[in-house]
């Protein structure tokens, strides 16, 4: 008999963290080219494509990441958004 921690497959991380404290996302979706619709959704999705993640970033300078598969995943892309962010800011 199996348990069900044998069963368990991680198809998908999902973390949340600060980036900054409060960002212009306008300015940043035009520049990053990536989708942001405020009357649909108040955060910009940025698609990254290594780690092949998404990001949900909102004015507030907090981030969602999601579609990680393992934790280095989502470290990579923190870092890869801080600096991005910090070359446009």
């Amino acid at each position: 008999m199996t348990t069900d921690e044998e069963r368990l497959t991680v198809v998908n991380v999902v973390a949340s963290t600060r980036v900054a404290e409060e960002l212009d996302l306008p300015d940043i979706a035009i520049q990053l080219n990536c989708e942001y619709e405020p009357e649909q959704f108040p955060g910009l999705i940025y698609r990254l494509d290594d780690p092949k993640v998404v990001c949900l970033i909102f004015g507030s300078g907090k981030m969602v990441i999601t579609g990680a598969r393992h934790k280095d995943e989502i470290l990579e892309a923190v870092e890869i958004i801080k600096d991005e962010l910090a070359d446009l800011l």
